[in-house]
């Protein structure tokens, strides 16, 4: 099992404030605009890498080979094999309220008694006002589900290269059948052209597999969104520095494209000067990235500590003082 670290993130809208604030003059006068501050956040993000993306997790039930995946898919890190095991059903914490006994149905208009009119459907006078049951009392259900699967991981899925069989222009070799478990005798429901027993493949925003049926825990990098609509970012500083002075320097770009009050010079000069801004800014936001936090550290001092152990002696087990690690 991989250990990863995640970031809290937060909305860009902060950075784009500074951005026109600072600039505001470019702003103002209408020589530039903010219609491109998504995209140029999506190409710092990407030139960071997966790490400055929101890491989700999510489990699929695969069917025929093949499950949907989330709408906010971007990359897999990893993928997990499920199988079912046995136990006992248990109740679940979330509990659902209702004001009906069915748990599948909410009753949308409430019945009230001080409104004109009755809604008592055994009293047939129009100008009934309620008053035929006045003790009516409006309940609440609450239903708490009892969950009766439970799933074990059991592998790493490895990412493969395989060939679904209605995208196949040839036919399959004669021994399809007794290896697919079409036939009720394969041992195993295995889907043609696999890489491997345990491999994957993502294509047309679906995630295929070579077993026919089965649960995959997947934990994937996401692009979330805030209320308006802008991608998240990482709520680091130096991250943010980043994204900010690349805005700026691709600001200056544009201008130089376009015609305005100032010398081609002084704006290639300004270019210049964001240009190695954000150089700076991305080599600092590399490096912050790629820190390790407390508990990583504490993993590799215990790796460190236990890797010659292997060379002792199965009866020895001190050395120098001190025990072994394992």
């Amino acid at each position: 099992m991989a250990y990863y670290y995640k970031y809290n993130f937060t909305s860009p809208e902060i950075v784009y404030s500074t951005v026109k604030e600072e600039l505001k003059s470019y702003f103002d006068t209408g020589a530039v605009d903010d219609l491109m501050f998504p995209t140029y956040v999506d190409k710092c993000l990407r030139k960071l890498g997966r790490s400055s993306y929101v890491i989700s997790e999510e489990t699929l039930n695969i069917e025929d080979f093949q499950a949907r995946l989330p709408d906010n898919f971007f990359a897999v890190r990893e993928a997990w094999m499920c199988t079912e095991i046995s136990s006992l059903p248990y109740q679940s914490a979330n509990s659902f309220y209702s004001q009906t006994d069915d748990p599948t149905t909410i009753l949308i208009a409430p019945i009230t008694t001080d409104g004109p009119g009755c809604s008592n459907p055994e009293c047939h006078n129009p100008d009934c006002d309620g008053s035929c049951f006045p003790n009516l009392i409006q309940a609440v259900y609450k239903t708490n589900r009892n969950l009766v699967k439970s799933y074990k991981r059991e592998y790493l899925l490895k990412p493969g290269n395989i060939s679904a069989k209605q995208n196949c222009d040839v036919s399959y070799t004669n021994n399809w059948e007794a290896y697919s478990g079409a036939n009720g005798n394969g041992l195993n429901n295995f889907a043609p052209g696999d890489s491997g027993y345990d491999s994957f493949d993502i294509r047309d925003n679906k995630f295929v597999t070579n077993f026919r049926n089965a649960a995959v825990h997947l934990i994937f990098y996401s692009t979330d969104y805030d209320a308006a609509g802008n991608q998240m970012i990482p709520d680091n500083y130096r991250i943010r520095e980043f994204v900010e002075s690349f805005i700026k320097y691709k600001v200056f770009e544009t201008l130089t494209n376009q015609t305005n009050d100032e010398t081609f010079q002084q704006l290639q000069q300004k270019l210049v000067y964001y240009k190695q801004l954000t150089d700076e800014a991305f080599i600092m936001a590399s490096i912050e990235i790629k820190k390790q936090d407390q508990y990583a550290k504490q993993r590799r001092i215990i790796k460190d500590l236990n890797r010659f152990n292997m060379y002792e002696l199965p009866n020895y087990t001190n050395r120098y003082g001190r025990r072994r690690n394992n």
